[in-house]
């Protein structure tokens, strides 16, 4: 059985937050469905057409599509935390002092954003 896409608005709210990882400076944006629950984030980093940065467009479209099919925020989390690779450390947010990249740093982003009150860590 397919999944129904819930597509977001043509016009939506979105969040946008600056981070910098070991130097690495960049921006997320996390678009929201009218209820504040994230359906699409994107990833900026400073260097455009680096292969970092087309990886985390490509990371950040297939994060989306699988949040718009019904993957849901907690079972994102579970997958994307702890990721290991470069680049990876320390960050310009006191929430998340270090990361083990930016994958992980985004799933954490969002883990304390979006997650459900009450539910402690994911």
């Amino acid at each position: 059985m397919l999944s129904h896409r819930q597509v977001l608005p043509d016009t939506r709210s979105s969040l946008t937050h600056k981070f910098n990882i070991n130097g690495h400076e960049g921006y997320l944006t996390v678009g929201l469905h009218p209820d504040g629950r994230p359906g699409e984030i994107f990833i900026k980093m400073a260097k455009e057409g680096s292969t970092m940065s087309g990886m985390c467009q490509a990371f950040c479209r297939a994060f989306s599509l699988a949040l718009q099919y019904g993957l849901t925020l907690e079972d994102a989390v579970i997958r994307f935390r702890n990721m290991r690779f470069e680049p990876m450390g320390t960050t310009n947010n006191p929430d998340i002092p270090e990361c083990q990249s930016i994958v992980d740093y985004v799933a954490r982003f969002l883990e304390l954003n979006f997650g459900e009150p009450g539910r402690g860590r994911m």
